[in-house]
């Protein structure tokens, strides 16, 4: 099994089409030498990532995966299997002299007669420097090998990139998938699907419900969040816990506002064109701005938040 934050691989059901497929490929001995996971880490793309590799490098693999009692399934759980590989970002990105070492290493003799695996993670991170050092190894791959390049964001890939890769078959699921995954896996019985947008994912949603009995759970605070927006659009000020916003919660704070906006244009159907428009262009403003803020070095957080209340307060001519 391949598990992660308490989150089993094998439970998670949009991931049965893309791990079937690549169970039947190593069946079939039609395992390609490079295979593209273009699935958000919060979908399980990592875990998924993971659980080929260990598959791959296993002797006996099962119709579920890995066989779990081979030298080589042992190896890998211990975390020191000699032929397995991983590359995490450096920083912002992959830079060019962990690809060349990568190579190096994958153009070696499999120190346990098997595949040589690796994964890159986040490969949307790799520079130019780093991808055109990655062409070589995907054109040319040695005997044996299989390159796993997981990204969150696969359309930032350099074309020479993705298309030299396999890309294996993924639907994003349902709210409703979701909602009863969460009422399976967490015992949740309300919907809290409303924020996936927000935290990224089922998994990362799944952990915002944990708490630790001292702090509130994230999902508590994003709830607080949608009552004090709303609470500060009616009233023109900032309410309650936006006005002691972190820098580790302003991304959150702002998309619960983006989703909230969204709420209020679908009660604006049918009425004024106009305010409906600025009402969606603050709305993309605060988006734009959700994308912006990691780059920054310092903001205002409480100067942001109260504009964009007077901004809608102007809009709705409050």
């Amino acid at each position: 099994m391949v598990t992660q934050s308490g989150f089993d691989v094998l439970t998670l059901p949009w991931l049965d089409t893309p791990r079937q497929a690549f169970l039947t490929q190593l069946q079939t001995q039609k395992v390609p030498h490079a295979q593209l996971v273009g699935i958000d880490s919060a979908y399980g793309g990592e875990l998924l990532s993971v659980f080929m590799a260990r598959a791959a490098m296993c002797s006996q693999p099962t119709p579920a995966g890995g066989c779990g009692f081979c030298k080589s399934c042992q190896l890998f759980d211990a975390g020191n299997h000699p032929d397995f590989y991983q590359i995490e970002a450096d920083g912002h990105q992959i830079k060019v002299d962990q690809i060349r070492e990568l190579c190096n290493r994958l153009s070696a003799t499999a120190q346990q007669s098997g595949r040589r695996v690796a994964i890159i993670h986040h490969s949307e991170r790799l520079n130019s420097a780093s991808a055109n050092a990655l062409l070589k190894t995907l054109e040319e791959p040695g005997k044996d090998t299989l390159l796993l390049l997981h990204s969150d964001t696969p359309a930032r890939l350099m074309a020479t990139i993705s298309s030299r890769c396999q890309r294996l078959p993924f639907v994003a699921p349902s709210k409703m998938l979701i909602k009863n995954w969460l009422i399976q896996h967490c015992q949740i019985q309300e919907d809290v699907t409303w924020c996936l947008s927000v935290v990224g994912g089922p998994l990362k949603l799944a952990e915002s419900l944990q708490t630790d009995g001292t702090q509130p759970s994230r999902y508590q605070t994003l709830l607080g969040f949608r009552k004090d927006w709303a609470q500060s659009l009616s009233s023109g000020h900032l309410c309650a816990s936006l006005l002691t916003i972190s820098e580790q919660q302003i991304i959150d704070a702002l998309k619960v506002l983006y989703l909230l906006l969204r709420q209020i244009l679908l009660k604006y159907g049918g009425q004024d064109a106009f305010v409906q428009a600025q009402i969606g262009n603050l709305a993309a403003k605060i988006m734009g701005m959700c994308h912006s803020l990691s780059a920054m070095p310092s903001v205002n957080y409480l100067g942001l938040c109260q504009s964009y209340v007077l901004e809608y307060r102007e809009i709705t001519n409050k």
